[in-house]
């Protein structure tokens, strides 16, 4: 059986540990690998080599770093395919959607190459007589990453490259549910020229994450995942006076006001509920038929009656497995809840198998009506490809409902109105909100920015929050003292 090895010091080491977790593929329950939980000793000497090496990867020029990310995007571009077909093994994803997942992380190295700009610092001339004041951008030290089994490509490459380019080294600690892909961006990374030592990948769960969270080399932690575990990551890695970002939970609702277009209504609705078997953290689950558009039921019924689950390369299926199958029987009890407590369930996908591989974790797409906002179904994340729908009369009824929500990542409305849009846009307590445009995830040139429940820390992650996050700025005030010019044909400075 492949155990996936370790990075330390630039190097692809087997780890001593006796303590191994089985990389399932999802689709079939094959055991692809197993991975290893770090030992302390190691956990030891991954922090050591991210230390020593920071006292001269800080000092390498800025250009240099940029080079690095861009000769990185390259290779990552040419592995693009081999990259996702990864992810779909050991995740599920179709194949598809896998691609997705690789080029939107394609997109944050991207950025990470315009370092150069993003870490120019502010200049002010005679902000008194003869003085003047500059600021510098400059790295913090050794930062970590912990990231979710979602997103195996693109939430690393939201941290390890930013944080790099910055002149930081970087620990990162992947899912232990997915770790082929990230190691393979490890092996990338190192093929594209990053010197040894400047990141370092470790494995594991809970004992390995509070290694990073106490050792005080660390200095700053980012997060995405559960909001169970980024609070607790929150709450220790600031104990230990840490930098921390953790993007984590959400409960996203689309509105749909009756002027809005009815065909793209249904066809965005259905992809950006079901799509990513709902495992995604900007999905929508929860629908906001205004007024008359309650009559639309019955088209987006229509909509989930035409999608299925399937393995990652039947062209024909719109997603693919649960991750796990703990994660199949959490939605399903999400499911019964809802049955339980008297919403009404257009379409049950609880029993949803494919042929050939009935012993992957599949969920059918799943669509409820009659959802109250007192019911588990509405409360809950599900992370699964169920749509709860809620009718209100007014656009106003719709924005106090979504800014009750304790969660604050995600939010859309269709409508053709523009006085409509803009209310909308100004009055909703969401961190990223999107007009005819069902996941308005950012491109890595602004941040992701959710907000309330779904996020916390104060700096966000990518764009320009994510090389704030991965900085400290330093304030110069100067003043030369005309009297030290030494005359003469060189006007040499007098030092004395």
């Amino acid at each position: 059986m492949h155990q996936v090895p370790l990075l330390i010091n630039g190097e692809f080491v087997q780890s001593a540990s006796n303590e191994l977790i089985d990389v399932i593929n999802p689709a079939n329950q094959e055991v692809l690998a197993q991975v290893p939980c770090t030992t302390d000793s190691e956990m030891d000497a991954a922090i050591a080599s991210a230390s020593e090496t920071f006292k001269t990867w800080k000092d390498v020029p800025i250009t240099e770093r940029a080079r690095i990310m861009m000769k990185y995007a390259a290779l990552l571009k040419e592995h693009h395919d081999e990259l996702a077909t990864i992810i779909c093994h050991e995740l599920g994803k179709t194949f598809e959607d896998a691609k997705g997942d690789v080029w939107r992380g394609i997109e944050v190295v991207e950025q990470a190459a315009n370092a150069p700009s993003l870490m120019m610092g502010e200049t002010m001339e005679n902000v008194a007589r003869k003085i003047d004041t500059y600021s510098y951008m400059q790295p913090l030290g050794v930062c970590a990453g912990i990231t979710p089994f979602n997103f195996p490509a693109m939430i690393p490459l939201w941290m390890f490259p930013l944080a790099i380019v910055c002149g930081n080294t970087f620990i990162l600690k992947p899912s232990e549910q997915d770790p082929l892909t990230p190691m393979r961006l490890a092996e990338l990374f190192i093929e594209a020229g990053a010197p040894k030592g400047v990141l370092q990948v470790v494995h594991g769960t809970k004992p390995q994450v509070d290694r990073l969270l106490e050792d005080k080399a660390v200095r700053a932690i980012s997060f995405v995942g559960s909001c169970a575990v980024g609070a607790y990551i929150y709450s220790k890695g600031t104990q230990n006076l840490k930098r921390v970002q953790a993007c984590v939970g959400a409960k996203n609702h689309m509105v749909i006001m009756p002027d809005a277009s009815k065909s793209h209504v249904v066809n965005n609705l259905v992809g950006a509920s079901v799509g990513a078997a709902g495992q995604r953290c900007m999905g929508i689950s929860v629908s906001v038929f205004v007024g008359q558009a309650s009559e639309w039921v019955d088209e987006i019924k229509a909509g989930f009656e035409n999608v299925r689950p399937g393995v990652w390369d039947d062209k024909d299926a719109a997603y693919g497995p649960q991750t796990s199958k703990a994660a199949k029987e959490r939605i399903l009890s999400l499911i019964a809840s809802g049955k339980e407590q008297g919403a009404t369930c257009l379409i049950d996908g609880s029993n949803y198998t494919v042929e050939g591989y009935e012993q992957g974790n599949w969920v059918g797409p799943t669509l409820f009506t009659d959802v109250t906002k007192e019911m588990d179904l509405y409360k809950e994340e599900i992370f699964g490809p169920v749509l709860a729908c809620m009718f209100v009369d007014t656009l106003d009824e719709a924005i106090a409902l979504i800014n009750e929500s304790p969660y604050g990542n995600g939010t859309s409305l269709f409508t053709s109105s523009g006085a409509v849009a803009r209310k909308f846009q100004h009055e909703i307590e969401v961190g990223q909100v999107g007009i005819n445009v069902p996941i308005p995830v950012p491109l890595p040139f602004f941040s992701f920015t959710g907000w309330k429940g779904s996020f916390y820390g104060d700096t966000h992650t990518y764009g320009k929050q994510g090389i704030r996050f991965y900085t400290e700025t330093k304030t110069i005030t100067s003043r030369w003292f005309e009297d030290d010019i030494a005359s003469g044909p060189n006007m040499s400075i007098n030092l004395k």
